[in-house]
């Protein structure tokens, strides 16, 4: 979804999605309803000792004015949480690229995930400490407020529990929320960092489907949304961190399809099918007239072709242009670069070696599961 930016605070872009912009008034809604303002004065009433008029509470437009306040309370509340993470994270070096707010509260989007175990423990802890902090700011408002500020006392009591329900929720094990981040973090002070993540990984998919359960049986849509995300966060981190363990140290040239044989572009579809098939071969870097090569084409591209034009088209009418990628780069970064692996041409100081594709990291990763099963036990 689409996310705009409303700022910068220490240089961080902060961003909002869409979909919180469509959530906001729904929680407003909810956070001024009745039942939410009989039930969180009487808490607030619980930590001060001094009773809230409900009925002042609920009168006209009020609920409203206070759902508003409180919903735009709680995710400031949620700002300044990632802040806090990114404050911790700035001081070990790792940049921060932004930080979105959305339906599910807020992301900070770090440039690299640290692989020190104690690094990444402080910056997961930082963002419940900040939140603790928070919630400690809002009591203090709160026991500092007069009785004659009913609107005042309830937001900033509201802010101030529900930082700290925030700040339990937050620390559940669920991967890859904070807890669950601290608890890879603790996993890898004495197994591979890959190991660690797998199986907090493991954890995270439990409390999805934990959460997905309860979410049906109460009937809750923003736990069920919050158990995709944790089920796909988890489970993506997770494959990501194996994949970049396994190609440790490989590069582009280690990969790639080895070999600089062209078809030239005025070669018929027919004749690139028959020669695939002869040389079991997907991925062919395009010669030109003048013998430069000035594309690729692969499987993918002659897919849409039908057999009745196979004669009449000619290579060049379905090759592309390819990025070019030098053999010593790390093909852990240019497969994320890449978004899936290919298709793309490998150069070495200038000239074409090779070719890239989904393929060619298919059977590196094959490869190296076989020589490094240590890596997922």
């Amino acid at each position: 979804m689409r996310s705009f930016t409303i700022g910068r605070i220490w240089d961080i872009p902060i961003r909002i999605n869409i979909s919180l912009l469509v959530f906001l008034p729904i929680l407003a809604w909810l956070i001024g309803s009745g039942g939410q303002v009989a039930l969180y004065a009487g808490y607030i009433e619980s930590l001060t000792g001094v009773a809230l008029d409900v009925g002042v509470l609920r009168a006209g437009n009020t609920p409203w004015l206070i759902g508003t306040l409180a919903a735009v309370g709680l995710f400031v509340s949620v700002t300044l949480h990632e802040l806090g993470h990114s404050y911790v994270a700035r001081r070990y070096g790792i940049q921060i690229e932004s930080i979105t707010l959305w339906i599910l509260g807020g992301m900070a989007a770090l440039s690299e995930v640290p692989r020190e175990w104690d690094r990444e423990f402080w910056i997961a802890i930082a963002g419940p400490a900040t939140s603790v902090l928070v919630g400690a700011v809002c009591y203090g408002i709160l026991l500092a407020t007069p009785e004659s500020l009913p609107i005042v006392r309830f937001v900033v009591g509201y802010l101030a529990i529900i930082n700290i329900i925030l700040v339990v929720f937050n620390l559940l094990p669920a991967f890859p929320m904070d807890g669950g981040r601290i608890l890879r973090a603790l996993l890898a002070r004495n197994r591979p960092y890959a190991s660690a993540t797998r199986i907090a990984g493991r954890v995270g998919v439990l409390f999805a489907i934990l959460f997905a359960v309860v979410g049906v049986i109460g009937f809750n849509p923003i736990l069920l949304l919050l158990a995709l995300f944790i089920y796909g966060a988890a489970t993506t981190e997770s494959r990501t961190t194996i994949i970049d363990d396994l190609l440790e140290g490989v590069t582009v040239g280690d990969v790639m399809t080895t070999g600089t044989a062209h078809v030239d572009a005025d070669e018929t579809v027919a004749g690139l099918i028959d020669r695939m098939i002869r040389e079991r071969r997907t991925v062919y870097p395009v010669r030109g007239e003048s013998g430069e090569t000035v594309g690729l084409v692969a499987l993918a591209d002659l897919k849409s072709v039908k057999r009745a034009d196979r004669e009449a088209l000619r290579v060049a009418d379905v090759a592309h242009d390819a990025p070019r990628i030098d053999a010593t780069a790390d093909a852990f970064d240019t497969l994320a670069h890449l978004g899936g692996g290919g298709p793309a041409l490998v150069v070495r100081d200038g000239a074409v070696v090779g070719t890239l594709s989904q393929e060619d990291y298919s059977h590196a990763l094959s490869f190296q599961k076989e020589f490094r099963t240590g890596v997922l036990g």
